[in-house]
């Protein structure tokens, strides 16, 4: 299993970044798939998951809601994150990972930073 997110980076408040991880080494369209946080001195926090049945059926936290977006390519094997609306609680590093709402196999990370 391959896992390597991009996209992170430095945004203000209330803006937008799309994170992206390509998926290798399984069967992408067999698989929920999942993108979890860690902030800085905190645990690993589930952010979304989409499932492989009914064209992906999105699943978000309550801290994200109605803010991001997951979505996937499988003819791609790609997984996506729209995240708008951020703010500063929202930096972390972003992985994405096989399954649903699991952290295990995940990918290396990008880093979000949301600041002015």
């Amino acid at each position: 299993v391959q896992l390597v997110e991009s996209g992170g980076g430095l945004v203000q408040p209330g803006g937008s970044l799309r994170l992206s991880c390509a998926a290798s080494g399984f069967t992408f369209a067999n698989d929920a798939m999942t993108w979890v946080r860690q902030a800085p001195g905190k645990a690993l926090e589930w952010v979304s998951s989409v499932t492989l049945i009914g064209g992906g059926i999105p699943y978000y936290s309550d801290s994200v809601k109605g803010r991001f977006t997951i979505s996937r390519d499988n003819t791609k094997n790609m997984l996506y994150l729209q995240m708008n609306s951020l703010k500063p609680e929202d930096t972390a590093v972003y992985y994405c990972a096989k399954g649903f709402k699991t952290n295990y196999p995940r990918g290396q990370g990008t880093q979000v930073t949301v600041s002015s």
